[in-house]
C-alpha cells in the first residue's frame, strides 16, 4: 500500500483567512492525504473571517523543524496580515525555497503569493493573486494574469494560484491534481 501523502499548509500566527485554510484542508482530508499546519511557533494560529478573528488552530509543526523533504505539497493560505508576517519569515522562505527547488507542487491563494515572491520562486512563472500583488510579482519576474485558477508547470514543478475565496471551488481541485489526490 502507498504511504499516505502529506501536505503542508503554511501560516502566521495570525491573520489567515480562514476559509482559505479550511476548505482546502478539508478537501485534501477527503482526498485521502494527512494535511499538517505548520507555523513559526508551537501553540495555536488565529484565523479571520476577513478582519473578524474567527476559529483558532493547533499547530503540528513549527517552521523551523519543518523539512520540506517530509511534505508532497504545500498549501499557502491568504490573509494580509498572515501573507505579509509569513515573508517576513526566515524559515517559512527557506521552507518554500527547498520545496520549490525539489521540484514539488505549491498551491497559493490570495495574498499566499507573498511568500512565493519573498523567496524568489516566481521569475519566469504566470500566476494569479489578489489584484493588489499584480506589481509585486511583475517585479519578482513573473507575469501576472487576472484567473480564478491559473497552473504553471514545468519540469518537475506546478504551481496552483488563485485570486480570492470565490476561487475556492476551482483552486481546491487545480491543488488536488498537482498534488496527485482524487476530488472527492
Amino acid at each position: 500500500m502507498a504511504e499516505q501523502k502529506k501536505i503542508a499548509f503554511l501560516v502566521d500566527t495570525e491573520g489567515i483567512e480562514q476559509v482559505e485554510l479550511t476548505e482546502p484542508w478539508q478537501h485534501v482530508e477527503k482526498a485521502g492525504a494527512l494535511p499538517r499546519l505548520l507555523a513559526p511557533k508551537l501553540g495555536q494560529v488565529q484565523a479571520f473571517d476577513h478582519l473578524t478573528p474567527a476559529d483558532t488552530f493547533d499547530v503540528d509543526v513549527p517552521f523551523a523543524h519543518a523539512d520540506p523533504m517530509d511534505y508532497d505539497g504545500v498549501v499557502i493560505p491568504g490573509g494580509v496580515a498572515n501573507a505579509d508576517f509569513l515573508r517576513m519569515d526566515h524559515d517559512a522562505v527557506r521552507f518554500v525555497k527547498q520545496h520549490v527547488a525539489a521540484g514539488k507542487p505549491i498551491a497559493s491563494i490570495c495574498h499566499g503569493p507573498w511568500l512565493l515572491v519573498e523567496a524568489d520562486v516566481v521569475r519566469g512563472k504566470r500566476l494569479t493573486s489578489f489584484p493588489s500583488l499584480a506589481t509585486d510579482i511583475r517585479n519578482a519576474g513573473g507575469q501576472w494574469e487576472d484567473a480564478e485558477v491559473r497552473v504553471d508547470a514545468g519540469a518537475g514543478w506546478t504551481l496552483v494560484t488563485s485570486r480570492k475565496p470565490d476561487d475556492l471551488p476551482a483552486f481546491n481541485r487545480e491543488a488536488l491534481k498537482a498534488f496527485g489526490l482524487q476530488d472527492i
